[in-house]
């Protein structure tokens, strides 16, 4: 087990869209800023999850590219979760929202922990995009076409609607048979590419 690992996760989600007008130049600088703060979240995440949540961190700004898997050509939802998996536990998921849902254990919304995956309907089928939980109805993702790796609020009307479930990768039981079994006994594949969320 990993000590304790406390983070402070500065967002690049802003509050309060309202926009500083032109008139506002004589407005303090402090008060310019307003619009732009951060939104800043507390997490505490121990053991295994604490290295996912801060490699995935490690990757905010990051842009979208669909069918991308790694940092330099940029990730779609699915190729980044791969990556956050296999560059923290050597785990190689599959490259699809859908098959990932299939090879991972269901987990209850109200028992989510940092590190599991949260799934949405982007597309009009189950399972067409995928982001890794930090905790505080914050979660990560590759979202679209246009732009970048960054952090969501669940909470949030567009993911309340499209929330599909939740999904856990045993961390602390990773061993080579709990994913020989075949994805497509599972749950098919239906030949469709992740989505572009909002």
């Amino acid at each position: 087990m990993l000590p304790y690992f406390h983070l402070l996760l500065a967002a690049t989600l802003t509050l309060g869209a309202a926009g500083v007008s032109a008139q506002s130049d004589s407005r303090s600088t402090a008060d310019k800023r307003i619009a732009k703060k951060p939104n800043t979240i507390e997490l505490n995440v121990t053991g295994p999850a604490s290295d996912l949540v801060s490699n995935a961190m490690q990757l905010l700004g990051v842009r979208y590219h669909r069918g991308g898997t790694n940092e330099a050509s940029g990730f779609d939802c699915s190729g980044f979760v791969r990556a956050m998996y296999e560059k923290t536990v050597g785990l190689v998921l599959p490259h699809n929202a859908r098959e990932q849902a299939a090879v991972t254990d269901k987990v209850d919304p109200t028992e989510l922990q940092p590190g599991d995956l949260v799934f949405f309907n982007t597309m009009k089928h189950a399972f067409s995009h995928v982001g890794i939980y930090l905790g505080d109805g914050k979660f990560i993702h590759s979202p679209r076409t246009g732009s970048a790796i960054r952090i969501e609020d669940m909470r949030e009307a567009y993911w309340v609607r499209r929330f599909n479930g939740a999904r856990r990768v045993p961390l602390e039981e990773i061993n080579a048979s709990y994913f020989a079994h075949s994805i497509k006994a599972d749950l098919p594949y239906s030949g469709k590419a992740d989505s572009n969320s909002k």
